[in-house]
């Protein structure tokens, strides 16, 4: 049985790095997997002024070229905006998502974002669930974590092709619980981070009790979970 490509997506401020451990897991089970590095968060020097939303769905839609689709899209945290829209782009070429304790997100994050949004640790702590990761990944973090280009924040992009809806999609809650997810997707405004859980005709939800970067603090288990989308997708 030939399972599609993986492509995984990393969320704000973080790189292909992020995913190290669950591709090496995911390359030893025998997939085709590969993380990619979107625009603007190569390195600190990155020049972040001119890339937008609309310049992350163009690098996630050529990560999928450069894999052979139809492949399995996995995108984590806020790139729920951009990797639903790169699945409205190209939906014949998504044969199943993967949501890591985000949602399909429409319109944009914050409309009024003045510049780029920076990584501040003190905010990661008070307002992100922590729990399972080591001191050591919290310094890694802290460490390599790099401005989010402002564009990508404030940008909204029109969703027009229907077929986005039908894509098979894995909704992975793991700093909420997915009742907790339905349940605050039902009282969002129609373009916010959640609302286009409302739009999805083809759902499954998995309950993976973590941090919001289960990547690092469950890396075996996300393995699984990406590894059985990526089975299912090939029958």
């Amino acid at each position: 049985m030939q399972t599609p490509p993986i492509v995984l997506v990393p969320g704000f401020w973080l790189g292909a790095w992020a995913w190290d451990e669950v591709v090496d897991l995911l390359r030893v089970g025998g997939f085709d997997a590969t993380a990619i590095t979107l625009p603007g968060l190569e390195s600190n020097d990155a020049d972040r002024s001119g890339v937008t939303l609309r310049t992350h769905v163009d690098a996630i839609v050529d990560a999928i070229d450069a894999a052979g689709p139809p492949v399995v899209l996995v995108v984590h945290s806020a790139t729920g905006f951009s990797g639903y829209a790169a699945s409205d782009r190209v939906p014949e070429k998504i044969a199943a998502m993967v949501y890591v304790d985000t949602a399909p997100g429409v319109g944009a994050l914050d409309p009024d974002q003045q510049g780029d949004k920076e990584f501040v640790w003190s905010e990661i702590e008070e307002g992100e669930n922590l729990d399972g990761l080591s001191e050591a990944q919290k310094a890694t973090f802290r460490d390599r974590a790099l401005p989010q280009p402002g564009g990508v924040v404030r940008e909204s992009i029109p969703l027009t092709d229907d077929a986005r809806r039908d894509i098979p999609s894995t909704l992975v809650a793991t700093g909420f619980s997915s009742a907790e997810y339905r349940q605050y997707a039902a009282e969002e405004p129609v373009q916010s981070w959640l609302a286009g859980i409302r739009e999805l005709r083809n759902a499954t939800w998995i309950d993976l009790p973590t941090s919001h970067w289960p990547m690092w603090s469950k890396p075996k288990e996300l393995a699984e979970i990406i590894g059985n989308v990526a089975k299912a997708a090939a029958r």
